[in-house]
């Protein structure tokens, strides 16, 4: 289905070819001994944008490379326009910084060691080089960028029935424009495929992507059993039960209907870059503030998040746009909620209508409108865990 005419929004050309709908300076903190000098750091520039690795010393294998990994992704996405870098183990800060720098964005990277492990040096050349960096970043200006330059990060949370019958298949009309105008989609919470991953396989591009989508619900699946929990009492959780939904089945079907009806090009790691433009699956955690992160990790420069109960999280470096048909969610949550489609749930409005709308409010957070959790200051980034530390 055709919404509306191709149409451009205004975005930041970065020089790897990317497209951001942000220009943010981000202070990240690689380890946990930096995290509270580099939110200081981010606090006192205004605009600026924090995120932290609370952890360091002790990760093994597949956990610290995903952690790896994920703090590069974060630094690359397009939405940042420069890296203000920070951290308590010069190898590990040395090896991102080299990483980042490829992207060709500005970049300092400081070490707590070169400041004689002291925080409040740290913070005073970390307060000078990201300011520095801001006024550098200030001087960039939006151009006008075609709609195959979003990528989208599909989630939902504290789902209801409303969520499955209108919010989430309308984010699929969303993911199956931008796919068909040459963009990226993608979409997660593997554990609410079960029940309906036979449907998510067959729209896999070969044998091998139709495989990784069944193995990857049976490995959760086998997770949770080892690990002595009922899927059944844990999702749906309380809130989703309480909202209607009965099942995981149930839950699933409304889950996936936000992957739209485009070919699924590959099953990604946690925090991993697609190789090319389509729609994609990431076998991640389904909690939210986990799986967006790694939706903005692996490049996603703007997340469409429905709920039906209610949820006020939202990303710091993806814009967030909050979706809602549930008329009750709606008047309880007038300032988190950035787009209503409540007239589709009461049957109002068609659902080709409501995307119209849709598209358009997209296009106007693309080119610098801001979202409620934008103004409000709602943004964060939880980075998942894989196992345990020595």
């Amino acid at each position: 289905m055709a919404i509306g005419q191709l149409k451009n929004f205004q975005g930041y050309l970065r020089p790897d070819g990317q497209v951001g709908i942000r220009n943010a300076l981000l202070v990240l903190s690689a380890t946990g001994l930096t995290g509270p000098t580099g939110r200081r750091i981010a606090a006192a520039l205004p605009g600026a944008v924090s995120a932290s690795m609370p952890y360091d010393g002790g990760l093994l294998g597949e956990d610290r490379e995903a952690q790896i990994r994920t703090l590069i992704g974060l630094c690359i996405n397009p939405n940042i326009g420069a890296v203000l870098l920070i951290g308590g183990n010069p190898p590990k800060v040395e090896h991102l910084a080299e990483q980042i720098s490829k992207s060709g964005k500005p970049l300092v990277a400081i070490t707590l060691d070169e400041c004689e492990h002291d925080a409040l040096t740290l913070t005073d050349r970390g307060l000078r080089a990201g300011a520095q960096l801001a006024m550098e970043i200030s001087r960039y200006r939006r151009q006008p960028c075609p709609l195959s330059s979003l990528f989208l990060g599909l989630e939902c949370g504290r789902s209801d029935p409303s969520s499955g019958l209108v919010s989430n298949p309308l984010l699929g009309l969303m993911a199956d424009r931008v796919v068909a105008d040459g963009g990226r989609a993608v979409f997660g919470e593997t554990t609410e495929w079960l029940g309906a991953e036979h449907l998510l396989a067959k729209r896999g591009v070969d044998d091998a992507v139709q495989k990784a989508i069944l193995d990857a619900v049976l490995d959760h699946e086998r997770r949770a059993i080892a690990a002595g929990l009922d899927l059944t009492g844990e999702n749906p959780g309380p809130t989703n039960i309480a909202g209607g939904l009965s099942t995981i089945e149930e839950k699933s079907m409304g889950n996936i209907a936000k992957s739209g009806s485009q070919p699924i090009q590959s099953v990604l790691a946690y925090a991993q870059v697609p190789e090319h433009a389509g729609l994609h699956a990431m076998k991640a955690a389904t909690y939210a503030p986990e799986s967006i992160t790694g939706f903005s990790a692996s490049g996603a420069n703007l997340i469409l998040f429905t709920t039906g109960q209610g949820n006020s999280f939202v990303n710091a470096i993806s814009p967030t746009i909050k979706v809602s048909a549930n008329p009750d969610t709606l008047k309880r949550l007038h300032q988190q909620i950035d787009f209503n489609c409540h007239d589709v749930f009461t049957g109002d409005e068609s659902l080709e209508q409501a995307a119209v709308r849709f598209l358009d409010l997209i296009l106007d957070v693309a080119s610098g409108s801001k979202t409620w959790g934008e103004v409000l200051g709602e943004g964060e980034e939880v980075v998942s865990r894989f196992g345990a530390s020595l």
